[in-house]
């Protein structure tokens, strides 16, 4: 007579290329160090299948309405300089490197627009670059404070 297993006993059956991160996010601000963190997240987003979600963090100045300066305007500039950028590496490399990607822009300090991104995103993993200001190491980085939280894996990319 053979043993029988109770069916909510049976293993779940191995399932091949079905793990892993399906949403990487990677934060952007124009930075050297966030164009290596979106190359690095946008390879692990190809070699994992994973969807790449570019994140740029409009941050909100107060004193540049003192200087007469449109901050909604100069940040939404950038916001559509980097994703100038991103459409034009994506066409460079269109069928040797195919990533399907978004990109998500908000307003905010970029610790908690990364966090909100991150949380609604529902990622797998955060790739950002190290801070390149010297007075992070002191108060502490957007990246030192991502790793803090404990909430998803993170990468620094220097």
């Amino acid at each position: 007579m053979e043993d029988k297993v109770p069916e909510d006993k049976v293993p779940a059956p191995f399932e091949r290329g079905t793990d892993g991160p399906k949403v990487i996010v990677a934060g952007v601000d124009g930075s050297d160090s966030s164009w290596r963190a979106a190359a690095y997240a946008a390879g692990l987003a190809r070699r994992q299948h994973a969807l790449l979600a570019i994140v740029y963090v409009q941050p909100v100045l107060a004193g540049g309405a003192a200087f007469g300066a449109s901050v909604a305007d100069t940040t939404t500039e950038v916001a559509e300089e980097l994703l100038a950028e991103i459409r034009e590496a994506t066409e460079r490399l269109r069928g040797i490197y195919d990533v399907r990607w978004e990109f998500h822009t908000l307003r905010g300090d970029p610790y908690n627009g990364l966090v909100q991104a991150a949380d609604e995103l529902k990622a797998d993993a955060v790739v950002v670059g190290a801070s390149e200001q010297a007075g992070h190491r002191i108060v502490g980085s957007v990246a030192i404070r991502l790793v803090k939280a404990g909430r998803w894996p993170v990468t620094v990319v220097p």
